[in-house]
This record gives structure tokens, C-alpha cells and sequence, in this order.
């Protein structure tokens, strides 16, 4: 039984020994090839009814466009003052004609020096998802239940759908990358 321990114990060391030297690296690798991702979904089994009961359906979805692919270059002609906010110009940057209405993203640069009688109105979008990324300067936020935030080159935020927010102050060269689902979207302005 001794002679067993010990050997059982020399056969757990050199197991060890090979799969931090790399002797055991090609089993390590294969094995991981066989790991699906957590993240996706495996396809549903398909089921049969039970005799004399028809089979439940699910309600058809209407299958989306095919999206297709939107290159966007930097032009200075490109930044408009057609956007939502008249203190600022938007670059479009095709998102919403490349899928459809799915999503829109456009560079916005908010024209200084920053007015807050013009600016600092609390409002809400009608969103699925909204993301804030700063490409320059600074802006300074406030987001109902997180308070006043300063955002600096880098800074990136989301938005949750309907969340109230307004912008307190920005630098006269602040440029955002913001990122809406859907294109189409409901902005309301709420009384202070």
C-alpha cells in the first residue's frame, strides 16, 4: 500500500512538472480548442408535440437588412450644424445608413465658449443605448444618480435609456464620439 502512495505521488508530480515545462502543452491546447464560449446561446432543440397537441411557435421576427460596410475619413466640411443641439456640429459618420436605422455614431464638437443658459438644460433621450467617448477637451456632466462628472480626453460614459442628464460646462475644443441605438430617437426636455 506504501509502495502504491509513493507512486501515485511520483505520477502527480510529474504531471505537474509537464504542464509547467510545456511537455503537456499540445493535450493543454487541444483541450481548450474544445471550450464554447459562455456568451453565446446554443441553438434550441427542436421539439415535437405531444400526439394529439400542436406544437407551440414562437411569433416571427422580421429579419433586419443586411448591413453593409461604412468607412468614414476626417474632412473639416463634414461637421454640420444640423444636429439636436444648436451649439454644436455633428459629423456623420454613416453608421445610420449602413445598418439600416440600427445604430447612428457622429463626432460632435460643442461650439465655445460654453453657455450655460443654452446648454445646461436636463433632458432625456429615448434610447436603447448611448455611449460618450472624448476625442478632445473636456466636458463636464451631470447624470441623474451619479452626480457631476468631469470627463477628460479618454473619459467614455453610457447612458441608460431615459436617464436625465445635462451638460454643465465643456472646453471651447471639446469633440465627442457618441453612439445611439436606435438612429431614430425621441429627446425630451425637462422643465428645472
Amino acid at each position: 500500500m506504501a509502495k502504491q502512495k509513493a507512486t501515485s505521488k511520483a505520477a502527480a508530480k510529474t504531471a505537474v512538472k509537464k504542464k509547467w515545462t510545456g511537455l503537456g502543452a499540445a493535450a493543454k491546447s487541444s483541450a481548450r480548442k474544445t471550450i464554447t464560449s459562455k456568451g453565446r446561446a446554443a441553438p434550441a432543440a427542436k421539439t415535437k408535440a405531444a400526439p394529439g397537441k400542436a406544437a407551440a411557435r414562437k411569433p416571427a421576427t422580421k429579419a433586419r437588412p443586411k448591413q453593409r460596410i461604412a468607412i468614414s475619413h476626417h474632412r473639416e466640411e463634414d461637421f454640420k450644424a444640423d444636429g439636436l443641439r444648436t451649439y454644436a456640429h455633428y459629423r456623420d459618420l454613416g453608421i445610420a445608413d449602413a445598418t439600416h436605422g440600427l445604430a447612428q455614431a457622429h463626432v460632435i464638437r460643442l461650439i465655445g465658449p460654453c453657455n450655460p443658459a443654452e446648454v445646461s438644460k436636463l433632458h432625456y433621450h429615448d434610447v436603447e443605448f448611448q455611449m460618450v467617448y472624448v476625442l478632445k477637451g473636456w466636458v463636464k456632466t451631470y447624470m441623474e444618480g451619479q452626480g457631476e462628472t468631469m470627463m477628460n480626453v479618454g473619459s467614455s460614459w453610457t447612458q441608460p435609456p431615459r436617464i436625465k442628464h445635462l451638460i454643465l460646462d465643456y472646453s471651447d475644443d471639446v469633440e465627442l464620439l457618441e453612439v445611439i441605438l436606435p438612429a431614430e430617437f425621441k429627446t425630451v426636455e425637462l422643465s428645472s
